[in-house]
């Protein structure tokens, strides 16, 4: 008659499993506090004194808070203005990108045609190239067009980098999507647009959600197109913040305090969509 013998863990196991936990989780809290540094220091400098921001040894804790730098962001520009123009283009381009990125990222992952490699191999290379290299000739582009000037221009010279991120990010979320699910809707009655309706786009939405976002905020915060293609008084939230550098100087808290103040739309769009965006981000790093 066998016994069943049950392992013995012995503490010194225990302790070489805890290890490499610690060492993740230092490594985890190295890169939160690298990347939410940067933050903490705006929202310090925004509610500090303006003569303690400028400080040649700044406190790393706050010194002493004050609304007095946000009421002086409201005063040195127009503020509500260019949040209000950075808030049409950014919403435009979202709407205008993923009605036509999703059509585009449909025909890509569901239906075989010629040229289907160099469409694919051609949206690849339009976000390789640097933005930078393209102002002259969206700028000369848009004065024959006679939309310098104008959020029109701004919306169409966005559409050029951001509907290529779209198309691309929704083919992997929608070739993840079984074509079997479409296959059996159909057999049940529904038609290819229904099928796409009542099947896919459900399971697309959390993809649409991440992908919509992360498109806002690539629109929302872009400073160097609406630099060279909007004048002063049709700028953007971005191209506003250039108000607090002068001959003088730089306004640091100011600036700061608007920037604070810019962030709060993109702040309150992720916490109204965080578990979609979460559910999107997921479905889009599993392969079916």
């Amino acid at each position: 008659m066998s016994t069943l013998t049950t392992p013995v863990r012995t503490p010194g196991a225990a302790r070489g499993r805890r290890k490499p936990k610690l060492g993740w989780n230092l490594l985890g809290l190295l890169v939160f506090v690298t990347a939410g540094f940067p933050v903490y220091w705006m929202l310090n400098t925004a509610f500090k004194p303006a003569k303690d921001a400028i400080d040649p040894d700044p406190s790393v804790l706050p010194t002493g808070l004050t609304l007095s730098n946000f009421n002086r962001a409201l005063d040195i520009a127009d503020f509500w203005g260019p949040v209000g123009r950075s808030l049409m283009v950014s919403l435009a381009v979202v709407l205008i990108g993923m009605a036509v990125g999703m059509l585009a990222a449909l025909a890509i992952s569901r239906f075989a045609f010629r040229g289907r490699k160099i469409v694919i191999v051609g949206i690849l290379a339009v976000q390789m190239v640097p933005l930078v290299a393209m102002i002259i000739p969206v700028f000369l582009l848009l004065n024959d067009l006679g939309q310098y000037d104008r959020l029109t221009g701004l919306i169409i010279t966005y559409l050029t980098f951001i509907l290529p991120f779209t198309v691309w990010t929704l083919r992997g979320f929608i070739v993840n999507i079984p074509k079997e699910l479409e296959e059996a809707a159909m057999v049940d009655g529904c038609s290819r647009t229904g099928a796409f309706i009542r099947v896919v786009f459900p399971l697309l939405a959390p993809g649409m959600v991440a992908t919509s976002v992360y498109g806002f905020i690539q629109a929302w915060n872009e400073y160097l197109y609406a630099l060279m293609l909007l004048s002063q008084k049709n700028q953007t939230a971005t191209v506003w913040l250039g108000n607090f550098t002068t001959k003088h100087g730089t306004e640091y808290a100011p600036m700061m305090a608007g920037s604070t103040m810019m962030a709060v739309p993109i702040v309150v769009l992720f916490l109204l969509v965080q578990r979609k965006m979460a559910a999107g981000l997921t479905a889009g790093a599993v392969k079916g």
